[in-house]
């Protein structure tokens, strides 16, 4: 058997912002698909309509589902489950780490890790989980 995972984030109605905003921390990225809300879908309040209900966002050739839920029925996120990321240079660390902590939460590092040169735990302003590694 041959399967692929991927990854889906499920988000209080800022899965648009989210998307637009990725493709500013991470370079070749980009919002491949929106589809949105439609008018009159069951079970889905009013407030929904033209909130992203199903979102592709490719970064550097890796697909990220996105959906928006109602605010009072999305899912909190946790640290619990983090997007890890193996980073090739310092500068490339240090950029996108400074992009995510901005109006994030930085939970540890940077700092040296065993063998690790550079690790970070960022929560970014969307409430999504990074680990960074530069090894």
């Amino acid at each position: 058997m041959e399967m692929k995972m991927n990854i889906f984030l499920t988000l209080a109605e800022t899965s648009e912002q989210a998307m637009e905003f990725y493709t500013t921390v991470f370079p070749q990225t980009k919002i491949e698909k929106i589809d949105r809300y439609p008018k009159g879908m069951p079970y889905t309040p009013d407030s929904m309509v033209g909130k992203v209900l199903h979102g592709v966002l490719n970064l550097q050739g890796n697909e990220i589902y996105f959906m928006d839920m109602d605010k009072q029925q999305a899912p909190e996120t946790s640290w619990a489950s983090s997007l890890y990321l193996d980073l090739t240079s310092e500068a490339e660390f240090d950029d996108i780490f400074k992009k995510l902590a901005d109006k994030g939460n930085v939970m540890m590092g940077p700092e040296a890790v065993g063998d690790l040169r550079k690790v970070a735990w960022v929560v970014d302003r969307f409430g999504i989980t990074w680990q960074l590694i530069w090894a």
